[in-house]
């Protein structure tokens, strides 16, 4: 997972040292260098049709998985006239990885699969080993669409960024 340094009042008082980064739009430049290239006109948010891209709190795209799931479809790298979004420079639309945390369901034995059966890859499979079974995904298969998040009723699926290969 890659963070960067959360320098404000309020994580200092509750003892965080990092935050996240923010999910940006897919095929968003490295970090720093979409901060730098963004004008945040918000173009990017005004184009896509599934209307999960939000201005987040610096005023640049973010990708809210809580609002539904990303389909790749192009619009919002289309948009950017700055090129902070950018499919040419970009090889994959991002490392971001499913990843179901403690207070999913069937680890606390209660059948739910809410999240394999929104998942358009495939990549989130039960396997069974246990009585209740767990999800297990797929990092080959997941594309980090986000359509696993918005669908689980105990807010127990996030989305990863994965380090850069």
């Amino acid at each position: 997972m890659s963070a960067v340094p959360d320098r404000s009042r309020r994580a200092l008082l509750l003892g965080r040292s990092q935050a996240r980064a923010p999910l940006r739009p897919p095929w968003a430049l490295a970090e720093a260098d979409f901060v730098e290239a963004c004008t945040g006109c918000g173009a990017c948010i005004e184009r896509c049709p599934e209307q999960v891209l939000v201005r987040g709190a610096a005023g640049y795209a973010v990708f809210d998985p809580r609002l539904g799931e990303c389909t790749f479809c192009g619009d919002c790298a289309d948009a950017c006239e700055p090129r902070a979004i950018n499919r040419a420079a970009v090889d994959v639309p991002w490392r971001t990885l499913a990843s179901a945390g403690d207070a999913c369901l069937p680890r606390h034995g209660v059948v739910c699969s809410s999240c394999r059966d929104a998942c358009p890859e495939r990549a989130i499979a039960f396997p069974l080993s246990t009585s209740v079974p767990t999800p297990v995904i797929d990092p080959a298969r997941c594309t980090g669409c986000g359509a696993c998040v918005s669908v689980c009723p105990v807010d127990a699926l996030t989305l990863m960024q994965q380090e850069q290969a």
